[in-house]
């Protein structure tokens, strides 16, 4: 790490270590809102029907896990990318690889859910071929279901990139380094575990989730703490 910074290098990590921080809350934000509105609607009993007429409602849950959901979640590498950098290149361009291959495989999983659609439109305009259409849907839930489970285990990994270069640069205070290395192997340890059809994802996913928030609010308030001779002033 550079072993001195002047007072500009320091306010304009600061910023950027606030952005994340915000960035990091709307991503959190975000994918919950969305995730939960297509959950409702493509889990709901009345099936493809239910579908076709609340498809707004599902779109729009669509469009906070592909849209909102994919700017922040870039955006948060390349907010992290300097302040890494300043620790280990390789550390800075292994978050930003791993936060755009998980938000790729995020936003596919989000494509088959979106074309649940078409398909509840096409189910209601036929009428006919019920089992077909049920089974296609299956089909597209299940994408969806596994594109999310794949695109957090790939963020759990460069979370665990990101904890592991602020507790060696002591950017943030250890504690809140260690906490994240914890709840991140954990969290993957859920995700993995969903996809071999054990239900235990979201009960494994609250420490790494409460580290991001603790982690988003200590960013606001404090950022980086970069070395200086002589400190800037916020």
């Amino acid at each position: 790490m550079n072993p001195e910074f002047n007072n500009q290098d320091i306010k304009s990590h600061r910023w950027a270590a606030r952005l994340f921080g915000i960035f990091f809350i709307l991503a959190f934000l975000s994918y919950g809102v969305g995730s939960g509105l297509v959950d409702t609607i493509a889990g709901s009993e009345e099936g493809l029907a239910g579908i076709a007429a609340n498809k707004t409602t599902l779109m729009i849950g669509v469009m906070l896990m592909a849209i909102v959901h994919s700017v922040v979640n870039i955006g948060l590498s390349v907010l992290a990318f300097p302040a890494l950098q300043t620790v280990s290149g390789y550390a800075a361009r292994g978050y930003l690889a791993a936060g755009i291959t998980a938000t790729v495989t995020a936003v596919t999983g989000a494509l088959f859910l979106a074309l649940l659609v078409p398909l509840s439109d096409a189910f209601v305009a036929g009428g006919n071929g019920g089992e077909h259409f049920d089974a296609i849907a299956l089909v597209l839930r299940q994408g969806g279901f596994f594109g999310y489970q794949l695109s957090m285990t790939l963020w759990g990994i460069g979370g665990l990139i990101l904890c592991t270069t602020l507790f060696v640069s002591r950017l943030v205070p250890r504690v809140l380094s260690v906490w994240g290395l914890i709840g991140y192997v954990v969290f993957m340890i859920g995700t993995t575990a969903e996809m071999f059809g054990y239900g235990i994802g979201v009960m494994l996913a609250l420490p790494g989730g409460l580290f991001e928030l603790s982690l988003s609010v200590w960013l606001i308030i404090k950022g980086f703490n970069l070395p200086t001779a002589e400190r800037a002033t916020a």
